[in-house]
């Protein structure tokens, strides 16, 4: 059974004013599918065949079939999704014309990216221009790129919040740079098949979206922070807690990136994120363990980072989203009632109700 919590954030995607008609018969690549934000733009488009019969197809791109078995355990009888495994790294047999493409393919955690630099490149460089090459050919009539707001770098403090021209610093043999550059990289190659070839490709830059469906083992502070708070166990800061970012709850997110893709002019670049949900990460970190007070939780200050952890230099992140919402797009969630959400949502599948 489809978690509540989930149901109302489908439900709250789909109340977006956008032409979802376009979707009606068409056929959507989705690569990364596995991951949280992808996973969540194919539960909407599945929502959307059940709601209205759009009878749209989704072709999940992943790399680990087993997974996606078990993240779209509830959909396994749907004709209407189907999965390919592949890696977008290399050359993809996807056996069928695609009208829509959503890129998502990466690895988006220090946990991950940290070990791994050139595969972290190489399906940010090579898996880009493959699904390029793919919609130039097909003539897809929408491709989105999910980018991310770590692509702007050390920022001056007069370009906090950032827009989507204010590019700061970035150490380029740094190999936490990896994922920054290659991203950046990839971008130019989008808006340079806009150029050349009329592409209707448009980019999406995320900062720090969470809900369900993330991996709280994925390294990532907020995903820690909310793995402790479902354990009933404090939290643990290893840091000094003083950078600041702006949280974005996910079906806000995914509203964003719908919008882009349906409403955003080929060749722009739009930030995607909140920042009226701004806060320290040892502000989050009291905030989450106040929220449900029976559980006795608090908040232990190590300030010893987990061997490996690759920290990054940015200390304060925040989006300027004007481009965004002169699209239409506005924020619901707090970072009380998305993380209060995300909480209860993984509490509730390992517990029972809260």
């Amino acid at each position: 059974m489809m978690h509540p919590i989930v149901l109302e954030d489908l439900q709250e995607i789909l109340s977006s004013p956008l032409d979802w008609q376009r979707f009606r018969g068409k056929t959507v690549l989705v690569t990364g599918a596995n991951g949280c934000l992808p996973s969540c733009m194919v539960e909407t488009l599945l929502q959307l065949n059940k709601d209205a019969g759009m009878q749209c197809r989704v072709i999940g791109l992943v790399r680990n079939l087993d997974r996606a078995r078990q993240r779209f355990s509830d959909y396994l009888d749907c004709p209407e999704l189907s999965f390919i495994v592949g890696d977008v790294a290399k050359e993809i047999v996807i056996p069928e014309r695609c009208d829509f493409i959503i890129h998502a393919a990466s690895q988006a955690s220090p946990k991950y990216y940290g070990p791994d630099p050139v595969g972290t490149m190489t399906a940010n460089l090579m898996g880009t221009c493959h699904l390029l090459e793919l919609a130039r050919i097909w003539g897809s009539e929408g491709f989105l790129f999910l980018s991310s707001g770590e692509v702007y770098g050390q920022v001056q403090a007069d370009k906090i919040p950032t827009s989507e021209n204010d590019y700061g610093f970035i150490d380029l043999l740094n190999p936490r740079s990896c994922y920054a550059e290659s991203k950046r990289a990839a971008e130019t190659l989008v808006a340079s098949y806009v150029q050349q070839f009329k592409l209707p490709a448009v980019i999406v830059r995320p900062f720090h979206t969470y809900g369900p469906g993330m991996a709280v083992d994925d390294g990532r502070v907020y995903a820690d922070f909310v793995n402790d708070v479902v354990l009933k166990r404090n939290i643990i800061l290893r840091s000094d807690g003083t950078a600041v970012r702006a949280f974005c709850y996910l079906s806000d997110g995914v509203k964003a990136f719908f919008t882009i893709l349906l409403n955003g002019q080929p060749g722009e670049a739009y930030n995607s994120g909140n920042p009226d949900a701004v806060c320290s990460i040892a502000e989050l970190a009291e905030t989450l363990t106040s929220l449900f007070p029976d559980w006795n939780l608090g908040v232990q200050r190590l300030g010893t980072p987990t061997a490996g952890y690759l920290p990054s230099p940015v200390s304060i992140s925040i989006p300027n989203v004007d481009r965004l919402k002169a699209l239409g797009w506005k924020a619901r969630y707090s970072v009380e009632e998305g993380f209060a959400r995300t909480i209860r949502y993984y509490s509730e599948r390992q517990h029972g109700p809260v």
